[in-house]
């Protein structure tokens, strides 16, 4: 540890006076420890039964009962210094071991016991006993038995012959059965140094023995703790490292015969990280200990447990052996930990050097890669699909990138600067010899084996990566590390075997192999994958490009992609390897691939810095990115993302230059962003990369989303409006070694294929396509851009080149641009066009004769041409290896079945250039004749050339082709200058016809889709504005079925299932679709606007007693306690908490429909998120949850237009008809389907809710009690709605919940069921209200408890008791009497209670002034008059007012008259805002919108209270509205009566029920903190209140802030778990919980749930689900509001779409 460490009074004095330890404190624990390890040790030996004995093993009890001593031991270790120190001394004793461990000669245990010891230490080495016998005997060389002979570790230092192979393979006899899997045991060479790997241990002293037990049992969790906890002593740690390093192979043999390899790797990970991360330690103990021949040398054996033959190239011959994927060692990744510490130590520069150094470990380590070479080999299935597609590339992909390049970076972060160069020579010089050794070993000569392909090729991207290195960081010249020629040919092969089949699996030629392989090429270019695989690969061919003769190069890639047949100028060809829709893909990614291959910098010059740039863009421009994933997608070398590389750009900076962050946002439909980083405009602009982009798409709908997106870009910022082509970016300058890449561009060979290209496409030939067209362009731009510079080669003779110097002139493509080609011969089937045809007649003048023209006829094979150049090279290189060539492919060409027509050879007349073709196709594309003029270059402006199509590419092309020279200046002028209409290339052959009336036929066909799915797309927008708008209030006008009753004469409904329309009638009701759910969110409404603050220390909390719930039921309880319970059940609302609320999607159906819809869905057997015999579906039409169906009413409009006609009747005529209504409840219905399905959604209705929110009368059951739930469920409704609309109705108007509510249909069916009861006539408040009762004699209370007084009664209650009970329909004169009526008693009421808040003086004051006004005429209709008569009515009774005296002097403001209205009127709003809402749905009269302040008006002259003439002249005020058809103080005395009359007991309470608030704010879910943190800390440690342990899943309750268990078995109630029991309790079954440990919110609705999401985000905008990122999180308001408003419109069911079933278990 360093000094700074610590503080002043511990600083690390060693020897300054430290008090040492007194000798006789430790004394004892000297005496008695020895002992006690040995005990222990023999327990363990006694214990230990070898695995394979028959004996039944278990050593779990073994070590069960060895827990209280180890556990003692432990508890030793955390004694400190002292004691640990004695525990040192005793555990390497090598005396005190001597002596105990065999035991003394008399004690017979003792020895049994050692013997046990000295069994199990037996097979403790590499090579077991018997092993090393057989080996004695057979140690004569192997190589004359034919086995075969691999190098695996270089000669003893002084041998000269370093090839001698010092270790040789013996091939098992009994082994020899299995033909493929020929498995080869190394028997290793005695020369390895250190003896102590192979022969068996011996122990020395305790802790070697204890660490051997340790081992053997599998490293149980305490004794690693126990050694672990050892470490601080500085002695014991390097003997224990020693010790560990000496084990280190019998490690490996116990872990590689594990069942539990997981648990044994990650405890010996444990261990090793602690020791060899110590970079003192770990040279210590590589320099005394060999620790890195231990590492290779047991990685080595490991490996050759599971060997196989290599079957890559020559399957019979080959003597290459490969390590077979589908072991279990390499499937379970069994050698990671062994792999790990090696990476771990080669981090080490000290120890890394050693390593580098040491050159019979490379040659070994070389070895150990070599079997990773060619693994996991893929061959081609051409007739049956493969019957069973094994997993094993998971398993190859991960030990190559494990095993091979995580050693690889390690090792090349130490070869970064100029001294280390020779260690980069060394590792270069033994890739080459181990590859050399591979090519014998596989005998590979020129040619790849066809449809074959291996994606592992360790030893090529080791030399590739430590090319790279060397050229880039260490100034290496790369020729000195190149071999000659023809070893680079035959490294060149396989890498491109693997370009070409990434291209062949795209095309689909290898779908019989199965999903496995598209896997494969997707992991090969993966992010994690990418710089350790294609990357190192395509460095490696653009290295052997740059040295290799460049038309050899471009042959063999055609060669290689299949599509050499392909390129021919005939019109028809023959291929023999292709069929016809793979032509087209195959070529496509021949010419991609050259285009990635000149024009990628990553290995060729880019910095670091540029690099991660260009990764960067390329991934944001395929997608968006979250910051999370964009980490994830960018591969780790060469820039760490942490960015501690000095001088280089970190992560952040670049992010922040390259892209913009798009803050989390919301889509309508409810589905939740992230936060998204996007590409700056000048990214598009300026860096866009498409072929950056092809080489990193894993999936290829990426490329299109790229371009997707780029057109967007361009079409949003104006630059192009069309179809944009990937643009063409420059690329950065080549570094100097590898300048022989531009030869490439530059040669015969590549024009020549370029040419005919053009010359297809032009004519149109099959199987061309944009693409082909895009990258030719790309290629000739390239060879533009990047000229050769020098051009003495030019000049030689060369005379061999017979063959096409008589194409092109030179090799400079600038020359070879305006070169023109008059005939090529080509080879064609019979049946093609061209043969059909006269000789063409010389239209030429220098050609005179037509056999000049056959003469001068250009002939062009591709695979010719590269057997030649192969040639040449060979013999310049050896000249014996002639007899290498293959014969001519031509002739071995296999025939299909079938035989195809002959081959004739034909002459066709071309006379174009590439600038002619250019030129023409930009006609083409145009489709305008002379779409360039001559005199177009002169007026060419370059800047806007960047971007855009075909088109624009060709004109930039032909400008800078015309800058560079003026030559192909003069040519293009004369060529546009020449260009007369071109004749169309002639179409008398069928083909050539069929082939053009296919493409037009395919045009059409595509216009016809195109025009479908637009018509598709509106008809679909149209349809999710209508039924879909959850969100948007404002869209429409209010889809209110009410209103349309209204207008025609009879309302028809669609049947969404069988799609008739027609009248709901009694025989075939038609019914809405319908959710019902309790609902319990108007009871967690409070007073406050402020949202409750959730507690996170313990000195918050949160009450609930000031919730409307809480409110409510402490009012019924009083009530209850005093009065009638039938008239206290008439007197008050339920349904705050539980209240049934009913929404609807509109759309309705015909409901014997639906029953069979139903059961259809019954027998359906998918797997659906919903309980269809619950009776819950979804809507069949917009797929909205549901779970009933809402009958409608057979309604006509004729009639209605009578009920709504306003009379001038007096209101007393009104009153009377009212009240006869009430008696005259009309006929019973006749029994009809209709009845009988309005009776079913009663049932529904009651069985939404639990039985504990309906029964609240004193006998259970009773009439009363349902008829109190009913009409409840009515006020729940509306008052939702009101808070729907934000608590008032102001805005008037539809709001997004009107057109989900189904109010006017649910009226009528409670009506219907309510006939059932009647209100008894002498009980009828109706009576009381209009009338003076004549009995004002005491004989009412005689009994035992009185009715229930009309000054406590609940207004709005009233009001829908009375609309319920009397017949349906109801004229619009008699409701708006009713309200009239009520109107009054709820006035009253406000006066009474706002009488009860004045102090005493006040309340004289007042009732002296009010008195002067009695006397006035219109006295009923002023407040202060009434509001005295009722505080002296009240103060005659001396015990309404005296209760609460002590209260009111605490108010002290003075009541003004404008206070007391300003009181009144928000006393009486909710009461207006009810009757307002209901009279709107029963009518279909509109909402108009107001101001908050003239709210009251407003509702006043929509009820018909005051007359809109009257309220426009004069502000209305509460008492203008009063109406009183019997003398008002008379009626007031009168209510008031009822109240005086109470027995002095219930007085003490009347003054509680006077003042009831109907006012509550809007419901809120609780406060959350900003800081995830914070809520963390304080609730993942809290105790759960039932078993007071920390639960293991805490979780919290956001509507109320309750604790609760998720899942927790401690807090179950008859197999209910907490979460669920609580979402009953508190949101009547919709609960919504945070989880503390995840950061998501689940919500719980019912019997299903759901992942919600979270609203906490880290600073880049992201979830951290199960907080796995750990990064520290924010609330977002904006999902929390979301989250809120879901929960307050009861939208949970339709906006979250992944439901399931909780079964209770929650």
């Amino acid at each position: 540890m360093r000094e700074t460490g610590f503080c002043r009074r511990h600083r690390l004095r060693t020897g300054e006076n430290i008090p040492s330890i007194p000798q006789d404190l430790l004394l004892m624990s000297e005496l008695v420890l020895p002992r006690f390890i040995l005990s222990v040790i023999q327990y363990l030996r006694d214990g230990y039964t070898e695995p394979d004995s028959s004996a039944e093993r278990d050593l779990q009890k073994v070590l069960q009962q060895l827990e209280p001593q180890i556990s003692f031991l432990e508890e030793l270790t955390k004694m400190g210094g002292a004691m640990r120190t004695v525990l040192t001394k005793i555990l390497t004793n090598q005396q005190a071991f001597k002596e105990l461990s065999m035991g003394q000669e008399e004690n017979l245990f003792a020895k049994n016991n050692y013997d046990k010891y000295l069994s199990a230490l037996k097979n403790s080495g590499l090579v077991s006993m018997e092993e090393k016998a057989q080996s004695a005997a057979s140690d004569t060389p192997v190589g004359a038995e034919g086995g075969a002979e691999v190098l695996l570790g270089s000669a003893a230092p002084g041998s000269a012959a370093p090839g001698s192979p010092h270790e040789t393979i013996k091939e098992e006899d009994q082994d020899a059965g299995q033909s493929v899997g020929q498995r080869k045991r190394v028997k290793l060479s005695s020369s390895t140094k250190d003896l102590c790997i192979i022969e068996s241990l011996k122990h020395k002293c305790f802790l070697e023995e204890f660490l051997f037990w340790t081992i053997k049992y599998e490293f149980p969790q305490k004794m690693v703790t126990f050694l672990l906890n050892m470490l601080p002593d500085q002695d014991y740690k390097i003997t224990f490292t020693k010790t560990f390093v000496q084990h280190y192979a019998f490690i490996m043999k116990t872990l590689m015969k594990s069942h539990e390899s997981d648990t044994m790797s990650n405890r010996i990970v444990h261990i090793s990280v602690q020791l060899f991360s110590n970079e003192e330690l770990a040279r210590h103990v590589t320099e005394e200990c060999q620790l890195l021949d231990i590492m290779v040398t047991v990685l080595l054996y490991m490996m050759e447990s599971c060997l196989i033959k290599s079957e890559l190239q020559d399957e019979e011959n080959s003597r290459h052996v490969v390590v077979n994927c589908s072991e279990a060692l390499l499937k379970n990744n069994t050698y990671w930990p062994l792999v790990s510490d090696f990476i771990n130590i080669l981090s080490h520069q000290s120890v890394a050097k050693k390593f580098l150094e040491d050159h019979s470990l490379l040659m070994l380590w070389m070895s150990f890669v070599s079997f990773f070479q060619g693994m996991n080999l893929n061959k081609r299935e051409l007739n049956e699909h493969v019957e069973f597609e094994s997993q094993t590339y998971y398993a190859a992909f991960a030990a190559e990138l494990e095993a091979c390049a995580q050693p690889m970076w390690g090792l090349l972060t130490h070869c970064k600067v100029k001294e280390t160069q020779d260690y980069t020579k060394t590792v270069v010089r033994y890739c080459l010899e181990t590859l050399q050794i591979w090519f014998d070993a596989i005998s590979f000569n020129d040619e790849p084996s066809p449809n074959q392909v291996t994606f592992h090729l360790p030893l090529h991207r080791y030399y590739a990566m430590f090319l790279s290195k060397a050229v880039k960081c260490q100034g290496l010249d790369l020729d000195s590390l190149l071999p000659d020629q023809e070893m680079l040919m035959k490294i060149m092969v396989h890498p491109l075997q693997i370009q070409a089949c990434l291209s062949e699996i795209h095309s689909n030629m290898w779908v019989r192999n199965g999903l496995q392989i598209k896997g494969q090429a997707m992991t090969y270019v993966q992010s994690h994958f990418c710089n350790s695989m294609i990357d190192p690969d395509i460095y490696l061919l653009q290295v052997c490009a740059s040295r290799l003769d460049p038309d050899y190069f471009i042959s063999s890639v055609f060669e290689r992609f299949k599509v050499v047949d392909l390129l021919t100028m005939a019109s028809q060809h023959q291929n023999a390897v292709l069929d016809a829709e793979q032509e087209r893909p195959m070529l496509e990614g021949a010419l991609t691939f050259l285009v990635i291959l000149t024009s990628l910098r990553i290995h060729l010059g880019m910095t670091d810095d540029e690099i991660l740039r260009a990764e960067m863009v390329s991934q944001l421009c395929m997608n968006d990115r979250t910051h999370s994933s964009l980490l994830d997608l960018i591969p780790e070398n060469p820039n760490p993302k942490s960015g501690i590389v000095p001088g280089s750009c970190s992560f952040e900076e670049m992010l922040s230059a390259v892209a913009d962050f798009k803050a989390p946002v919301f889509e309508p439909g409810g589905s939740m962003q992230q936060g998204m980083y996007t590409p700056k405009a000048e990214v598009w602009e300026k860096e866009f990369d498409p072929i950056m982009v092809v080489l990193r798409t894993v999936y290829r709908r990426d490329v299109q989303s790229a371009m997707d997106r780029y057109s967007a870009f361009l079409k949003q910022s104006g630059i192009h409006t069309g179809n944009p082509w990937p643009p063409y970016k420059a690329r950065t300058a080549l570094h100097p070694c590898y300048k022989g890449l531009i030869k490439l561009l530059h040669c015969k060979t590549l024009h020549i294929v370029i040419f005919t290209l053009l010359y297809k496409i032009w004519m149109d030939h099959q199987n061309m396509s944009e693409h082909v067209l895009c990258m030719v362009l790309y290629l000739i731009e390239l060879g533009l851009d990047n000229q050769v510079q020098d051009s003495k080669e030019d000049e030689e003779p060369c005379i061999e080149e017979h063959c096409h110097d008589s194409w092109f002139p030179g090799t400079n493509l600038l020359s070879n641009l305006h070169h023109v080609i008059n005939f090529v011969r080509v080879r064609v089937p019979e049946t093609a066009p061209e043969v059909k045809r006269e000789a063409p007649p010389s239209t030429s003048s220098e050609a005179s004769s037509y056999g000049q023209n056959l003469r001068e006829a250009q002939v062009f094979s591709l695979v010719a041409e590269r057997r030649r150049k192969f040639q040449e090279i060979i013999n310049r290189s050896s000249s014996e290896a002639n007899q290498v060539v293959r014969p001519k492919s031509s002739s071995t060409r296999w025939v299909p079945p079938g035989t195809p027509p002959q081959l004739v050879t034909e002459i066709l007349e071309i006379r174009e250039s590439m600038l002619s073709l250019l030129i023409k196709l930009h006609q083409k594309l145009s489709s305008k004749q002379n779409s360039l003029s001559a005199s177009w270059l002169d007026n060419m402006d370059m800047s806007h050339h960047a971007h855009g199509d075909g088109i624009t590419a060709i004109e930039r092309i032909l400008t800078k082709a015309a800058t560079r020279s003026c030559q192909i200046k003069r040519s293009i002028q004369d060529i546009c200058g020449k260009v007369s209409p071109p004749v169309p290339p002639k179409k008398n052959s069928p083909t050539d016809k069929k082939a053009m009336d296919k493409e037009e036929r395919r045009q059409r066909a595509r216009e016809r889709q195109q025009k479908l799915l637009a018509e598709f797309a509106s008809r679909q927008k149209s349809f999710m504005e209508t039924a879909m708008d959850v969100e948007s209030p404002e869209t429409e006008a209010a889809m209110d079925l009410g209103a349309s009753e209204m207008m025609e004469s009879e309302v028809l409904y669609d049947c969404v299932i069988c799609g008739q329309s027609g009248p709901s009638t009694e025989d075939r009701p038609t019914g809405l679709v319908v959710l019902l759910q309790a609902s319990s969110v108007l009871g967690h409404r409070c007073k406050s606007e402020e949202a409750k603050k959730l507690p996170t220390c313990d000195e918050e909390h949160i009450y609930s007693a000031d919730t409307c719930a809480v409110a409510h039921d402490v009012r019924l309880t009083l009530l209850q306690r005093f009065f009638k319970d039938s008239s206290c059940l008439q007197s008050v609302s339920i349904g705050w908490d539980g209240g049934v609320y009913m929404q609807t999607c509109g759309h309705t159906l015909h409901i014997d429909c639906h029953k069979s819809y139903m059961e259809s869905l019954r027998n359906d057997q998918v797997l659906q998120g919903f309980s269809v015999d619950k009776g819950e579906f979804t809507c069949p039409l917009c797929r909205q949850f549901a779970n009933s169906v809402l009958p409608c009413r057979p309604g006509r409009g004729s009639e209605a237009g009578t009920w709504h006609t306003r009379t001038n009747k007096k209101t007393s005529v009104l009153i009377k008809e009212v009240r006869d209504l009430q008696e005259n409840l009309g006929l019973f219905p006749t029994e009809s389907n209709l009845s009988k399905e309005m009776e079913l959604v009663i049932e529904d209705i009651k069985n939404t809710t639990q039985k504990k929110y309906m029964d609240y009368g004193k006998n259970p059951g009773s009439p009363d009690g349902d008829f109190l739930f009913l009409y409840s469920v009515a006020r729940t409704n509306l008052e939702l709605e009101l808070v729907h609309r934000g608590g008032n109705l102001c805005c008037g108007g539809a709001s997004a919940a009107a057109k989900r509510s189904c109010l006017n249909q649910l009226f009528h069916v409670l009506a219907m069921h309510m006939r059932l009861y009647s209100i008894d006539s002498a009980y009828n408040p109706w009576t009381k209200l209009t009338q003076l009762t004549q009995n004002k004699e005491a004989d009412g209370f005689d009994e035992e408890s009185p009715e229930v007084p009309m000054l406590f009664r609940d207004v709005p209650t009233l009001l829908i008791i009375f609309v319920l009970t009397m017949p349906q329909p109801l004229r619009k004169e008699h409701f708006t009497c009713l309200v009239k009526m009520l109107y009054n008693l709820q006035f009253i009421q406000a006066l009474a209670a706002l009488s009860t808040k004045m102090s005493p003086e006040e309340r004289q004051a007042w009732n002296t002034s009010g008195a002067i006004k009695k006397a006035a005429a219109n006295a009923g209709m002023s407040s202060e008059a009434l509001l005295s008569h009722i505080i002296s009515e009240f103060s005659n009774s001396s015990n309404v007012y005296a209760v609460d005296t002590e209260n009111t002097m605490l108010s002290s403001s003075v009541w003004s008259p404008q206070s007391i209205e300003f009181n009144l009127q928000q006393y009486c709003l909710p009461f207006l805002r009810l009757s307002c809402l209901l009279q709107h749905h029963l009518y279909g009269d509109n909402l108009t919108g107001c101001l908050v302040e003239e709210e009251f008006s407003s509702l006043a002259v929509c009820l018909g209270l005051v007359h809109y003439a009257s309220a426009a002249s004069n502000p209305v005020n509460s008492a203008s509205c009063l109406e009183w058809v019997v003398s008002a103080f008379e009626l007031v005395t009168q209510w008031c009566a009822e109240v005086k009359g109470l027995s002095p007991v219930q007085a003490e309470l009347s003054l509680t029920l006077l003042v009831q608030d109907p006012q509550w704010a809007v419901p809120h879910l609780l406060q959350l903190p900003d800081n995830y943190n914070i809520i963390f800390q304080y609730y993942h440690r809290k105790a759960c209140t039932a078993c007071k342990k920390v639960p293991k899943d805490p979780a919290l309750c956001l509507v109320c802030g309750t604790f609760v268990c998720l899942k927790g078995a401690c807090c179950k109630q008859q197999g209910i778990c907490e979460c669920v029991l609580h979402s009953q309790h508190c949101g009547a079954a919709t609960g919504i919980f945070l989880l503390i440990n995840a950061s998501v919110i689940i919500i719980i609705r019912g019997h299903r749930f759901c992942l919600w999401g979270s609203v906490y985000l880290d600073a880049h905008g992201e979830e951290d689900r199960d907080l796995r990122r750990g990064k520290p999180l924010f609330l977002c308001e904006e999902r929390y509001r979301v989250l809120e408003q879901q929960w307050v419109s009861h939208t949970f069911d339709h906006i979250n779409k992944r439901w399931g079933p909780h079964y209770n278990g929650l």
